[in-house]
This record gives structure tokens, C-alpha cells and sequence, in this order.
């Protein structure tokens, strides 16, 4: 029993990490897809970022 609470402690840090990168490279991405100057890269942005969101574009 003495093992199992540091190990959801550092499960607990690690979701919390992973989860902070995946917000992160969402918001890069949103980013790109609003601020990029060229088309095709606005298009591939969103692409990306509709794949990340696992939502499908119209």
C-alpha cells in the first residue's frame, strides 16, 4: 500500500503535464491557422487543428 500513493502522485504530475502540452500545441496551432499569411498554411492549420480537435471541417 506504501507504493501506491507515490505512484498516483506521479501519474497525477504526468497527466497534468501531458495535458498542459496538448493545450499548448492546440493554441500554437489555432494560432497559425489565424495569423499565418499564407493560405495554404492558414488551410493546413486548421486541417491539424480539426484533426487535434477531432472534429470533422465542412
Amino acid at each position: 500500500m506504501s507504493q501506491i500513493s507515490p505512484l498516483l502522485h506521479y501519474t497525477a504530475i504526468l497527466s497534468g503535464c501531458a495535458g498542459l502540452l496538448y493545450t499548448g500545441i492546440l493554441f500554437v496551432v489555432a494560432l497559425v491557422s489565424v495569423l499565418a499569411s499564407a493560405p495554404d498554411r492558414r488551410k493546413d492549420a486548421r486541417t491539424t487543428l480539426s484533426i487535434l480537435v477531432r472534429r470533422r471541417t465542412r
